[in-house]
């Protein structure tokens, strides 16, 4: 049986983890993407679809290229931040299941309807999980959704094969004073009930 977390890692996951905290000037290496998609990719999907597709922003001129979807609001933060990860669903995620789950390959055949509705879900899940995964490795994560998907989606993934979902600022956290105070969630009776 799996014991319960220590209080120290369900802070830094949970308790103390905060959105768009300002980060440090501190480069994100190539091996910690690489460990970052490693663990995001080792949780849950339905089928083990695994449709979720990472495209990471750092130089100058991919940023150059995404700072023209962008919402005003997000521009100052996102220029700012070492890395803006742009969290995608491949649309043809089927033709590769044979290799990730035999069993379920011709699953999407038979049921052609399923495949945007599985890939938005489960791209979206494992989006989380790379939150998760993220702030487990000392990463600061700031997710959001001001950006035009249309001219994003133009702009990296012309051929339509991917599509993006949302995007999430990663780096390093400055001072946790600096971090804006938690903002209220719903209450248990608010947004839970048991049957």
């Amino acid at each position: 049986m799996s014991s319960s977390l220590s209080q120290k890692v369900l802070d830094q996951l949970w308790f103390s983890a905060r959105s768009h905290v300002p980060y440090t000037d501190q480069p994100i290496e190539k091996d910690v993407l690489h460990r970052l998609y490693e663990l995001s990719a080792l949780a849950p999907t339905s089928f083990n679809t695994c449709p979720m597709r990472l495209v990471f922003i750092q130089s100058k001129e991919a940023k150059a290229r995404l700072k023209d979807t962008l919402s005003e609001g997000n521009v100052e933060k996102t220029m700012a931040a070492p890395v803006c990860t742009i969290v995608a669903r491949d649309t043809q995620f089927p033709q590769s299941l044979e290799s990730f789950n035999p069993r379920a390959a011709g699953f999407f055949a038979n049921f052609p309807g399923a495949v945007a509705t599985t890939a938005s879900r489960n791209a979206t899940l494992q989006g989380g999980y790379f939150i998760i995964a993220a702030r487990a490795m000392g990463l600061a994560c700031g997710p959001m959704s001001g950006f035009d998907n249309k001219k994003l989606d133009q702009t990296f993934f012309p051929d339509g094969r991917y599509q993006s979902d949302f995007l999430c600022n990663i780096g390093y956290p400055e001072d946790k004073a600096m971090m804006p105070p938690r903002g209220d969630r719903p209450a248990f009776d608010q947004a839970c009930e048991i049957l």
